[in-house]
């Protein structure tokens, strides 16, 4: 065996993974398109933030998809996360990030929320902190 030829194990190491021309998040071409995508998601969230259009309580849950949606381009077209069958351990990682990230923004909030709870004093216990 020469030294260009190697046996294909599907093992690759980061910045080894063969391109797939047929991919659209493949190449130059493959990072223009998610470039495009993405100023387009920004421009649209500002423009839901600024217009009337847009009915006023909606408006945090559509910057919100938004947002969800620019991360899923990045990830795609920029990171090459994806579900082929040598990006597994890429996508068990990150869906064990975002369940970290989830667990601690939960915690805080239920957190936050007791602790404002039980050190709320009640006005009689306040009339008697007066005296």
């Amino acid at each position: 065996m020469s030294r260009h030829e190697q046996i294909d194990t599907g093992d690759s190491a980061p910045g080894e993974e063969r391109i797939n021309e047929n991919e659209p998040a493949s190449g130059v071409r493959g990072y223009t398109l998610g470039l495009g995508i993405a100023l387009l998601l920004t421009a649209a969230a500002f423009w839901v933030a600024s217009t009337d259009l847009v009915w006023g309580p909606a408006v945090p849950a559509a910057i919100v998809v938004l947002a969800v949606a620019q991360m899923g381009v990045h990830l795609v077209f920029f990171l090459h996360v994806t579900t082929g069958p040598d990006n597994t351990n890429n996508v068990i990682a990150l869906a064990f990030g975002v369940l970290i990230v989830l667990l601690v923004i939960v915690g805080s909030i239920w957190i936050m929320a007791h602790l404002d709870h039980n050190m709320m004093m009640s006005p009689d216990e306040m009339k008697q902190r007066m005296r």
